[in-house]
């Protein structure tokens, strides 16, 4: 992956991983649910929704916290999701350089998959620093904007150092793309509980390993395979 734009941000938010100010506050999975399928409710999904994919930038953290959980609950939402167009982007995620010629091309690829998945923070990690390369920092400030509104929620509902005060996700993928953005590298992995721990390779951080939180994902899992 190429140099990462929001790298110094959430490099920032995630010193909580060290910190001592237990700020964070873990999803109420209930609240959400009730508020985002309420229509009077202000988190009612879907305008919030139409918000975030118009790039509002007057989303709090507390609308982006319903957002991201809340989409456990939309019709749409698949535990495992793939991209369709995953297989085509990766071959621009892995390669050295892009060619000026394929930056629209990208750009429709990762758009599309976004389309899919509102989520699907991989491609609008890419998407932002493409436009950067297009020299389109408008679209690029707006996308980044938007991936530090989920990557903020995310950091909001703990701090890693256990499964207790784990990292709330509802996609693995989500893990993945967090270590690749602050540049540290996996050396394991293992469920324990509710949570994957993801054993960290030797960092000048001195952090061993970070826990994320994927029950609920678990759970809508299994209640759809039982239907």
């Amino acid at each position: 992956m190429k140099p990462i734009l929001i790298l110094f941000f959430l490099s920032m938010a995630f010193c909580n991983i060290n910190a001592q100010d237990n700020s964070f506050q873990e999803p109420d999975y209930e609240s959400i649910k009730s508020e985002v399928e309420d229509s009077s409710s202000e988190f009612y999904y879907p305008g919030l929704l139409a918000r975030y994919t118009s790039f509002d930038t007057t989303l709090t953290q507390v609308d982006y916290r319903h957002l991201y959980y809340g989409y456990l609950y939309h019709e749409d939402y698949e535990p495992y999701w793939r991209s369709k167009q995953g297989e085509e982007l990766k071959k621009y995620y892995q390669s050295p350089q892009i060619n000026e010629e394929d930056y629209d091309k990208v750009i429709e690829l990762a758009t599309q998959s976004i389309g899919d998945n509102p989520f699907d923070l991989r491609p609008m990690n890419f998407l932002g620093y493409i436009y950067h390369l297009k020299g389109d920092e408008v679209m690029a400030k707006k996308v980044m904007q938007r991936l530090h509104g989920v990557i903020g929620a995310i950091f909001s509902t703990g701090d890693g150092r256990e499964c207790g005060t784990a990292f709330h996700v509802i996609s693995t993928s989500h893990e993945y793309l967090i270590l690749n953005i602050l540049r540290f590298q996996m050396k394991s992995q293992a469920l324990t509980g509710d949570c994957d721990y993801l054993e960290l390779a030797e960092n000048d951080r001195n952090i061993d390993g970070i826990y994320f939180n994927i029950k609920k994902l678990f759970e809508i899992n299994k209640d759809r395979m039982s239907r």
